[in-house]
């Protein structure tokens, strides 16, 4: 083999490794000719002109995955709390993505905390704990305002874990059983002032209706057996009333 073949050969190779290229199927290629954008490629097999263009970014169009978290952040209510979050991305302008920031991959995750410490800082302990896709949501909102011009399109925002400290979580949970008492005794409270205010209103109609009174009386002990299920002494004094006495004649006695 002559010096020739081979310097033509190795040549060749060169001319090959900066001339062919090949991008997958998701993604997409930002080619600038001397410095400036020109054109995007992919996917497939495509060439370039040695020395004049170069391949500046291959944008991987795939949904992303991103995760991100901030530690001691304090709520609008002064609670520092540690959160984890996801994100979803994906970009949808390589071109955007390759001239608007120099790594769009380490921006999303930076906006992303950015937004996060200042939603958190906006939102109290309960807001944050109990209305977790209201925040999912504004985060989404947030992040999608300064990655737009990226060309990257936020699709989700979701809060995976929220720590708070444990002297803390001790503290929460005296002050929410204390309330649930609270509740509870205002609620039995309620329930006697009803009580007492039906008791008023029979006592009233017991007043004007002795009849209906001893009627009330029978009933109660009517009820007092069935529930024992066993028997009972009914004072005379109960049926007494019930029974017109004759003129002349005692009430008769019961035994």
């Amino acid at each position: 083999m002559s010096i020739w073949v081979l310097c033509s050969s190795l040549v060749f190779a060169t001319i090959a490794i900066f001339t062919v290229h090949i991008a997958s199927q998701w993604e997409r290629d930002v080619i600038l000719r001397f410095g400036a954008y020109n054109r995007m490629a992919g996917p497939g097999l495509y060439l370039t002109i040695p020395f004049i263009e170069h391949v500046a970014l291959k944008a991987d169009l795939r949904t992303m995955l991103t995760g991100f978290s901030a530690e001691e952040i304090l709520t609008s209510d002064l609670v520092p709390v540690n959160v984890d979050a996801a994100i979803f991305w994906m970009i949808w302008d390589a071109e955007k993505a390759c001239m608007e920031v120099e790594n769009y991959y380490d921006a999303v995750s930076m906006a992303a905390q950015t937004a996060l410490r200042d939603a958190i800082g906006r939102n109290s302990l309960s807001d944050v704990t109990v209305h977790r896709d209201k925040l999912d949501q504004e985060l989404r909102e947030k992040i999608e305002e300064k990655t737009n011009s990226w060309g990257v399109s936020i699709m989700s925002v979701e809060i995976r874990d929220i720590v708070i400290p444990k002297d803390l979580q001790d503290t929460m949970a005296a002050a929410a059983k204390a309330e649930r008492e609270k509740d509870a005794r205002i609620v039995l409270a309620e329930v006697e002032k009803d009580v007492a205010a039906m008791l008023h209103d029979a006592t009233d109609i017991y007043k004007e209706d002795e009849l209906a009174f001893k009627l009330r009386q029978m009933h109660l002990v009517n009820q007092s057996l069935r529930e024992s299920g066993g028997s009972l002494v009914v004072p005379s004094a109960y049926a007494e009333g019930f029974v017109e006495k004759a003129p002349g004649k005692a009430a008769p006695e019961h035994k």
